[in-house]
């Protein structure tokens, strides 16, 4: 992985340590208005430029006045929420009911974590198992030294209950892991010697702007999360420059991501087995960023409830979207919620107070009765449902689920995450928590997520501001009768104000937390490159002559044309099926490719059954693919420059095809 820029580093913002002093400084990239630019010159890895805090659905939103800290409205309204949890969780279970989780054991935490860090074999009783953990050398230090601390948990553990240890953690980290370089630039005069870094910093990497609030905020997603803290936790060790702090008033600052030439890659872009690795990254990554910011986090471990005899309330998610897909194959996330958030998209957007006012208690009975019963029957109409009505029942799903959408093993993290004062940290914390969640529920607050940001977009007609809303949602997302929480511990106001800060970051930097860092995506090539290399000639002298073999024949390759050339096959269903030669230059984009595929394909036979009635052309809903080498298949963003790519991945094929939802809908 690359090294990000000097002054993209600048843009870091320190958090600030209980034990810390934090230190402002001018930076010299930052004008006084607030704009920061990169001064350095263009090449072929610069970074483009993506915001996030604007997305379509909230543009009526943001024209509005910045928004302040929530008044008394609104937390007035968080109280009386939690308020309706609670009765309506003590009528429909006993109290022996409601507290159905428990802590791990000493030494399950440990063991748990491992497992789902994908490093099981290091505490396996086969020793010879440790060295198929090729996951090791994709370790950056910091996330290391967090696997190194749950080891030595582990073996402690295990001693207490006289129990054999697995084989010692000095043997298994006796030699260097293969570390991710952190950024050694001249300002920041980082100094790099053997295997220990030593850190001299003479320009702080705080950015404060005089006169008032940052109008915008830089993500770095090229550094590992954990790194970037541990960067930061030794910037603000350092004596203090000025007692100069940017006011917190409540507003969310414009979010503005570096964007790599490789492109954005989301959630859905990527394979299932690759998005494993991913979560397997992301928990140790995350991990080690909670060992950081001293946040104690304890996961629950949610008993074996018995199932309601319910087809819609009460069902867990993945048991409903799987009956759900017997009836539409398509399906991602139950059908009685994508029938209640577009009832409400249609009928409730305009309604004052929507989610706030509640609803007849008696008739959401009856509505939920109904819709149980005549649902998937077909028969069931949505005519005579009040708005405030069906948005108390969406409330009631979510809150009925029998784990929480936010899953009991990583609810107390989400809610951990308002103890963060920094704004880039708990982003950070929250882009790895969303790629933790299994698919149904990271789905299901998508949808969520959307709906809620269309709610704030229709502010100035249902006067639900992003306060409102967030201070209303709160609770029904952290409060679960599954998992105890500290939430309710006394009505204070920074407690509802924290609660409802992470909903509204939710809501606002959705696009932002759906994303997959580039330090992730670096690491998951590396593991898939590391993982083949088991499978590859061991002889030096083989390998030597290969690599040579490969060597000139990439040289000559290059003497005969400046301009490497790529074949991409093409499988569009019956529309076409053969391969296209494109040559690649240091412009080339993957959204060039697709234009001259669609001319191709406008000029070839197939094109007849293109065409409309009306002369216009309609193009297949197709988007190219990066299958083989270093990753299992990844759908690149139109913004991908393809000589970058190649030059990434230069074993791995190009395929242009329809997207999933399009080949459903042939």
């Amino acid at each position: 992985m690359a090294a990000p820029a000097p002054s993209v580093i600048s843009a870091l913002r320190p958090f600030k340590p209980a034990s810390a002093v934090t230190v402002v400084a001018e930076d010299p990239a930052c004008t006084p208005g607030g704009e920061c630019s990169f001064q350095r010159n263009p090449s072929p890895t610069e970074m483009n430029v993506e915001p996030w805090a604007n997305p379509p659905d909230q543009a009526t939103a943001d024209s509005t006045p910045p928004q302040e800290q929530p008044d008394k409205l609104c937390l007035d309204s968080f109280w009386s929420e939690v308020e309706h949890i609670r009765q309506g969780s003590s009528d429909s279970e006993p109290d022996s009911a409601r507290r159905d989780s428990r802590h791990s054991e000493e030494g399950e935490q440990e063991e748990q974590w491992l497992q789902d860090a994908g490093l099981s074999p290091l505490i396996s009783e086969d020793s010879e198992e440790v060295d198929k953990v090729v996951l090791l050398s994709t370790l950056t230090r910091t996330q290391a030294e967090a696997v190194q601390r749950r080891l030595e948990s582990y073996t402690c553990s295990l001693r207490k209950r006289n129990k054999p240890p697995p084989r010692d953690v000095r043997d298994i980290f006796a030699t260097p892991i293969a570390q991710t370089p952190l950024p050694v630039t001249q300002d920041s005069g980082q100094k790099t010697t053997g295997n220990s870094m030593e850190t001299v910093v003479n320009t702080p990497l705080a950015v404060e702007l005089q006169g008032g609030a940052l109008k915008e905020e830089i993500f770095i997603t090229d550094v590992a999360y954990c790194e970037q803290a541990a960067i930061l936790l030794k910037q603000a060790k350092l004596p203090q420059n000025s007692s100069r702090r940017r006011r917190d008033d409540g507003t969310l600052p414009r979010v503005v991501c570096p964007q790599c030439r490789l492109g954005v890659t989301r959630i859905q872009d990527l394979s299932q087995q690759d998005m494993k690795k991913v979560r397997q990254l992301a928990l140790i990554d995350m991990t080690a960023l909670c060992d950081l910011l001293e946040l104690e986090v304890k996961r629950h471990k949610t008993c074996k409830r018995k199932i309601p005899e319910s087809s819609l309330f009460g069902v867990p998610l993945a048991t409903l979207v799987e009956n759900d897909q017997k009836i539409k194959a398509s399906v991602t996330i139950p059908l009685i919620l994508q029938a209640l958030l577009s009832f409400l998209e249609k009928k409730g957007m305009d309604s004052e107070g929507i989610l706030r006012v509640p609803g007849s208690q008696a008739r959401i009975k009856v509505l939920q009765q109904k819709l149980e019963n005549t649902f998937y029957s077909g028969g069931f109409s949505w005519e005579e449902v009040s708005p405030n009505d069906a948005a108390a029942l969406l409330k009631k799903f979510i809150r009925e689920l029998p784990s929480p959408l936010l899953t009991a093993e990583h609810l107390n993290t989400f809610s951990a995450v308002r103890d963060i004062p920094e704004l880039k940290q708990k982003l950070h914390m929250l882009n790895l928590l969303v790629l933790l969640l299994p698919e149904p529920n990271r789905n299901t607050l998508k949808v969520l997520l959307e709906f809620l940001s269309k709610v704030v977009s229709h502010e100035k007609r249902n006067r639900m501001n992003l306060w409102a809303v967030s201070t209303i949602m709160a609770p029904n997302l952290f409060l679960h009768k599954a998992v105890p929480s500290r939430l309710t511990e006394g009505a204070e106001k920074g407690q509802a104000e924290k609660a409802a800060d992470i909903m509204r970051l939710l809501i606002r930097y959705q696009d932002l937390l759906w994303t997959i860092p580039n330090f992730l995506m670096s690491q998951v090539r590396k593991l898939n490159e590391n993982s083949n290399r088991r499978y590859q000639f061991y002889d030096k002298r083989i390998k030597h002559l290969l690599r040579k073999i490969h060597t000139d024949s990439r040289d000559k390759a290059d003497k005969n044309s400046s301009e490497p050339c790529r074949t991409v096959k093409i499988q569009v269903g019956g529309l076409l099926s053969s391969s296209m030669e494109v040559r690649l230059t240091i412009n080339s984009r993957a959204a060039d490719l697709l234009a001259q595929f669609h001319q191709e394909l406008c000029s070839s036979d197939n094109s007849k059954g293109l065409v409309k009635r009306n002369g216009s052309v309609a193009y297949p809903d197709c988007a190219i693919y990066e299958v083989g080498g270093n990753i299992g298949e990844h759908c690149l963003d139109p913004e991908t420059h393809l000589l970058d790519l190649y030059n990434n991945n230069p074993s791995g094929e190009w395929v242009i095809r329809l997207k999933p939802s399009a080949s459903r809908g042939l």
